[in-house]
């Protein structure tokens, strides 16, 4: 009876993100494109015009911005900017940076690769989009802390009429959060520590990394936005160069292969590859959704999530902190997912089967990504073994992905518990906490292949209301980069009392 309800509920879920990422339903292609690939490129172009690519030519400045954001200004009412980009990459980067890359390219070819660029390219302007509005429309609760997101410029720049929207946003989150920012999140890294202790002769139970793991959760988030932006800004950077300079190392031993790479990624991003009518048609199709799809799991921009950590910064610069927002989702998708991505591309060893691919010097060399039934789940550290001496590759890509991990649980707990205080109050911050260690603790020990499977409709479900909104707001998100910057923003000692000359009356 159970096997056959999950069986019912997996096809259903199956059907469903089918088509919606890829216009599939009962496996036939209904439409060329998943509705959420056309609604995510489409709105990131469209502010791409309309902000007359500032991420293209603001890029510089922005990097100086977040620079500069590195000490804030003292105000104690906030986090710096540089803190709350910090915060938005925990959330960012997690499993899709080393798990998502090696599931486009095992589902999507490595054109899939070419399309989390361009999600990503775009994305910086949807970023910001979606972190100025954020900025703009943040307010202040009771208990004197700073609320921002989708949410609020919802209700506050479209109208308390559409507070059903905002609500929609919401529950969206806490899903999201629940099974993508969290289970998924806790079961990944208690699962790869037992399996590198295990290598080792050392078998620790689940339910003691669980609770090891809940307890360091907790320790990090009872501190609230304060005490997250406080271990991001240190953990997140030091993690990102870690694993940067071990994609490097890979990449140096490798280099002969990393033209052939390249040139992969763009031949069967556009069916250049040999195969031929349908089929190449099909593995387009096919680069398109996964590519979309993981850029979006990956760098969640348009999602509506990095926003809620933005609107917590010390910034009262609108446009200033929507610069510092786009360089999160280039940190995330074009620098780390694109060196997972080469690594697995040009990682040699003796897995491999019959596929070969012929590398720029003309030599026949077998790769890691190609072998038949390759799991996307161990396909990185799989090429980070075999691509490095001794057991090291595989401590690294442990090791960053416990972090990874980390940082995710604790960003999106804060991203849920602001839906969370939206729909129920401010009393409910503090029982939340409790309850999300709890739900830490569960996914660490459950199967959670069922939630994999929502992964993707919990992210759509964030994306289609804050899409909405962006664009009906997109008035507002031009004047902010007109001005380059609010002119409705107070001069003020304090960012409080900032927000509460701008909070309405009542």
């Amino acid at each position: 009876m159970f096997d056959e309800l999950y069986a019912s509920l997996e096809a259903g879920v199956i059907n469903i993100s089918g088509f919606i990422w890829g216009g599939e339903w009962n496996g036939a292609q209904v439409l060329p494109f998943g509705p959420i690939a056309v609604i995510l490129l489409g709105t990131g172009m469209f502010f791409m015009l309309r902000l007359g690519f500032r991420p293209l030519l603001r890029f510089v400045p922005a990097l100086v911005e977040v620079w500069k954001g590195r000490k804030g200004n003292g105000d104690p009412a906030a986090i710096t900017p540089f803190q709350a980009l910090s915060t938005a990459l925990s959330g960012q980067v997690g499993t899709g940076n080393i798990v998502g890359v090696a599931t486009a390219l095992t589902l999507g070819g490595p054109g899939a690769i070419f399309w989390m660029w361009v999600t990503a390219i775009l994305g910086m302007a949807l970023a910001f989009a979606e972190s100025s509005l954020a900025i703009k429309y943040r307010e202040i609760d009771q208990y004197g802390r700073i609320n921002g997101g989708p949410m609020y410029y919802i209700r506050k720049g479209l109208g308390k009429n559409w507070g059903w929207l905002a609500a929609i946003f919401c529950i969206g989150t806490i899903f999201s959060a629940t099974a993508t920012g969290g289970m998924i999140q806790a079961n990944s890294l208690t699962a790869n520590i037992q399996s590198a202790f295990e290598g080792g002769g050392i078998d620790i139970p689940l339910w003691l990394l669980g609770a090891v793991l809940a307890a360091l959760v907790f320790i990090v988030i009872v501190g609230g936005i304060k005490s997250i932006g406080r271990v991001a800004g240190n953990l997140v950077p030091a993690m990102a160069a870690l694993y940067i300079v071990a994609c490097l190392v890979i990449l140096a031993l490798n280099v002969q292969f990393i033209p052939g790479a390249f040139a992969m990624i763009f031949s069967s991003a556009f069916g250049l590859q040999s195969a031929v009518g349908g089929l190449a048609g099909y593995a387009v199709l096919s680069a398109i959704r996964f590519g979309v799809a993981r850029g979006l799991f990956s760098n969640e921009a348009g999602q509506g999530s990095a926003p809620i950590a933005h609107a917590a910064s010390q910034m009262k610069n609108p446009a200033r902190q929507g610069e510092i927002a786009m360089i999160g989702v280039f940190i995330d998708t074009m620098v780390l997912c694109t060196l997972t991505a080469l690594v697995i591309l040009t990682a040699e060893g003796s897995w491999a089967t019959a596929s070969q691919f012929r590398d720029w010097a003309g030599e026949t060399t077998s790769h890691i990504w190609m072998s038949e039934g390759a799991n996307p789940a161990t396909l990185t550290n799989r090429a980070f073994t075999d691509a490095m001496p001794g057991p090291v590759g595989g401590w690294i890509v442990t090791l960053c992905l416990t972090l990874f991990a980390f940082t995710t649980i604790i960003g999106w707990s804060y991203y849920a518990e602001q839906a969370v205080t939206y729909l129920v109050g401010e009393w409910a911050t503090k029982p939340f906490r409790y309850i999300w260690v709890i739900v830490i603790f569960t996914g660490a020990m459950a199967e959670v292949n069922i939630v994999w499977l929502f992964g993707d409709l919990a992210n759509a479900s964030m994306a289609f209301p804050n899409l909405i909104a962006i664009v009906f707001l997109s008035g507002v998100v031009y004047r902010i980069h007109k001005a380059n910057g609010d002119p409705d923003t107070p001069d003020g000692d304090s960012l409080i009392e900032d927000l509460r000359v701008k909070a309405p009356a009542g």
